[in-house]
């Protein structure tokens, strides 16, 4: 769809309105209906299969110019449709997290106070490439009351849109409104811009994709966000760390999948493990990661190039990793502070004391001990899913899961107190 800018203002102002609407309603009903929804909706993503992958093919065909990595987040499998649909059932199954009682007193006068989890309305969701992101989101944000407002990148628009069409039948089935999850139906950027200055329609915008999208959004969002800017993730092979393990750790954060944001950029090496430099290095361009390292990481092995100081600034997204020697966790934990983003962090260590001083020392939304930094991922922390890794500091921060779509109010019953004069 293209449209001229009235018809798109006019087209963003129904989504909202429509969006609102549907979050009062979400918002008062049942949890079994929420998760009925879900069930349904995994269900006809299954039912859907062989036309959300033809839906993907003419996606994949259109991605001759994109990177390995964001072909690799386009693609849809069996597995991965399987995957999703398993996906909604896992939140379906969920606790309900609306109307949980956070903290409850009661004050002499006699009020008695609680704080509840509710809603937060409507959430704005704009994501590149990943058309799984349109099940995932819509899943979390239906468990926790929200309605949704959903835009995908051009280059998933068909994939998205069979997704979409999968998830509407089940939310329709469960009795609930369409509208509790609705996409953007134009590929125009300006609908992005859009999005970004609808106050009093959305109440708070994720954004998912790359640096320049993320920087858009921040810089242009009169909507509150859930920021994650980049994810310049660390592991740190500290002097007592165990050979075997840190090889495998580091491989899996590095390689396992390249271009998600819980891979491993920067592979920082403590003086005190310079034995096991050449392991490391070894078994990395071995896998076929590039390696760019300091003079130390250099001398390992002949196929290592030069590093520059972009590279410590530098989300690869593909089979490429920065090395360094660093001065213990102190040094470690400098060059994190200097140089990432705030996302995910690990020690590889078998030095209690160290672990500890780099898990409190490390100012990251998640920070790791011995555990591969592709573990940042709300399905893996029992989620069920995530609609992205907050890295800033107010109210939501790693993984964004149902508890994180929820904010709360306080409900106070008294028995006719009047506030004394």
């Amino acid at each position: 769809m293209t449209a001229t800018a009235s018809d798109l203002d006019r087209v963003m102002d129904d989504l909202g309105d429509a969006a609102r609407d549907a979050a009062r309603i979400l918002a008062r009903a049942p949890a079994e209906a929420r998760s009925r929804a879900l069930v349904a909706a995994s269900a006809a993503i299954r039912a859907d299969a062989p036309a959300i992958l033809a839906a993907n093919g003419r996606d994949m065909e259109a991605a001759g110019e994109l990177s390995k990595s964001m072909r690799d987040r386009l693609m849809l499998n069996e597995a991965r449709v399987e995957a999703m649909a398993r996906g909604l059932e896992d939140i379906a199954a969920l606790p309900d997290p609306v109307g949980r009682v956070l903290a409850e007193w009661e004050r002499p006068n006699g009020l008695k106070i609680q704080r509840v989890a509710v809603p937060i309305g409507v959430i704005g969701i704009i994501y590149e490439s990943r058309p799984n992101v349109t099940a995932d989101a819509a899943g979390l944000c239906l468990k926790s009351g929200n309605a949704a407002i959903l835009r995908g990148g051009s280059e998933s628009f068909h994939s998205s849109g069979a997704i979409m069409a999968a998830l509407t039948r089940g939310i329709e089935a469960a009795g609930l409104p369409r509208a509790a999850v609705q996409m953007v139906p134009t590929t125009d950027r300006a609908a992005v811009g859009r999005m970004l200055t609808m106050t009093g329609k959305i109440d708070v915008i994720v954004p998912r994709g790359g640096r320049s999208l993320i920087e858009r959004v921040i810089n242009e969002s009169r909507v509150p966000l859930f920021q994650h800017l980049e994810g310049l993730c660390h592991t740190y092979v500290d002097g007592a760390a165990d050979p075997a393990m840190a090889r495998d750790l580091v491989l899996n954060a590095k390689m396992r999948r390249t271009g998600i944001c819980g891979a491993t950029e920067t592979l920082l090496i403590d003086r005190a493990a310079k034995a096991q430099v050449p392991g490391l290095v070894k078994a990395l361009l071995d896998a076929g990661c590039a390696v760019r390292g300091d003079e130390t990481v250099q001398a390992a092995d002949d196929r290592v190039e030069p590093a520059a100081e972009a590279d410590w600034r530098t989300e690869y997204l593909d089979a490429v990793i920065a090395a360094k020697m660093v001065d213990g966790v102190d040094g470690a934990l400098d060059h994190i502070n200097r140089y990432g983003s705030a996302h995910t962090d690990c020690i590889v260590t078998e030095n209690k004391d160290a672990a500890e001083a780099f898990l409190s020392g490390c100012d990251s939304a998640i920070c790791l001990w011995n555990a591969s930094t592709q573990f940042a991922d709300g399905g893996e922390f029992g989620m069920g899913a995530e609609i992205g890794i907050a890295t800033g500091k107010l109210h939501a921060r790693g993984p964004v899961g149902i508890e994180q779509l929820c904010t709360f109010k306080y409900v106070v019953r008294g028995s006719g107190q009047v506030r004394p004069g």
